[in-house]
């Protein structure tokens, strides 16, 4: 059988990025890294002290270079021992081109444009 079945599964280009992140859930927040980036989420260094659960639902501010502060809200979707992997949850509007804009130059400089 050919198509669907031998398609290979496609998951977002993954920027790696090394920037300040802070975590928040209820009245508990921890700061870090965020390892890489995506259009679906971003993976995180696993702070010290840290703990959660599948599921659960944090506020993230993400503080990329000198002046980019990229705030979502997200789901946790994977746990590993030094890092934690987040699954967007809601991007407001307001905060939807700068990512946007970061993720398509890096996807630029990985597959440029080409009109042929």
């Amino acid at each position: 059988m050919t198509g669907e079945s031998n398609r290979v599964p496609s998951r977002p280009a993954r920027m790696p990025i090394r920037s300040a992140i802070l975590m928040s859930r209820g009245g508990n927040a921890w700061s870090s890294e965020i390892e890489d980036i995506s259009a679906t989420g971003v993976l995180v260094l696993r702070p010290e002290g840290w703990s959660g659960q599948i599921g659960d639902r944090y506020v993230l501010d993400m503080l990329i270079g000198d002046s980019l502060d990229i705030h979502v809200e997200a789901r946790l979707a994977r746990i590993a021992e030094d890092c934690i992997g987040f699954a967007y949850e809601r991007i407001p509007e307001d905060r939807e081109t700068a990512l946007w804009s970061l993720l398509g130059d890096y996807a630029d400089r990985l597959e440029p444009y080409s009109a042929t």
